[in-house]
């Protein structure tokens, strides 16, 4: 069976106390897990990665940045996310500071969390073992991964490249 495949934004934005803000989604995939804001990339118009997350800022955040605001600290992409699609991800941090929890909509609820609580909250497999790890290894720096997800529930993590922030 062929799967599709989807490209989207995740976005990595802080608040002044270096809390990161993440969404209790509420819509599939991810349902109830806490994963940062973002949203799918409009292929049928030519968006581009830096576009996408620009209007998922607006959109889902109430946030007005330009491209010059991100700052692309990894590439992930999923073979088979959960046997439903294949999975191109662009992770950006948003230099600009968050003052507030932006509202909740249908997206879900938003709340800051410090790093190191992050770990005891719901999240998506594939964010607990690999990406999670790798964003604060990289803040500042850049990866690119590949996780082939396999039906029996196990994946298979490749860094493809690593540069650590310095």
């Amino acid at each position: 069976m062929q799967l599709p495949y989807r490209v989207s934004t995740l976005l990595y934005c802080f608040n002044d106390q270096d809390e990161v803000l993440l969404l209790n989604r509420a819509q599939d995939p991810n349902r109830g897990l806490w994963s940062p804001p973002g949203g799918k990339l409009r292929m049928e118009i030519g968006e581009s990665p830096y576009a996408c997350a620009c209007r998922e800022a607006k959109e889902e955040l109430g946030l007005e940045i330009t491209p010059a605001d991100l700052h692309l600290t990894g590439i992930v992409s999923e073979h088979g996310y959960q046997g439903q699609s294949h999975w191109l991800m662009f992770l950006f941090e948003v230099t600009k500071r968050l003052k507030s929890v932006p509202p909740p909509n249908a997206e879900g609820k938003f709340a800051f969390f410090a790093q190191d609580k992050i770990a005891s909250l719901p999240l998506p497999d594939t964010d607990r073992q690999q990406i999670w790890p790798l964003f604060w290894q990289h803040r500042g720096g850049f990866f690119a991964a590949h996780c082939h997800c396999h039906r029996d529930g196990h994946n298979e993590w490749t860094l493809e490249e690593s540069r650590p922030s310095r």
